[in-house]
């Protein structure tokens, strides 16, 4: 891979969780643009943990987690 990861397990899960809770709540509850912005969010939020990486906590400094 391109990337080390940096999020751990639980936390992939808890985005996951959020991430689709996020997404389901823009789109069925917010209207117009904000919606979609929080969906937005939430799509963000899920693929971070699909994948392990987060961008933005790679900017702030997070280390690489260990697999070991």
């Amino acid at each position: 891979m391109f990337y080390r990861k940096n999020v751990f397990a639980w936390e992939q899960i808890v985005r996951l969780a959020a991430g689709g809770a996020l997404i389901g709540g823009g789109l069925l509850y917010a209207a117009g643009w904000l919606g979609y912005m929080v969906a937005a969010l939430g799509l963000y939020l899920a693929l971070t943990g699909v994948f392990g990486y987060c961008p933005a906590c790679a900017m702030i400094g997070r280390k690489p987690v260990d697999r070991a």
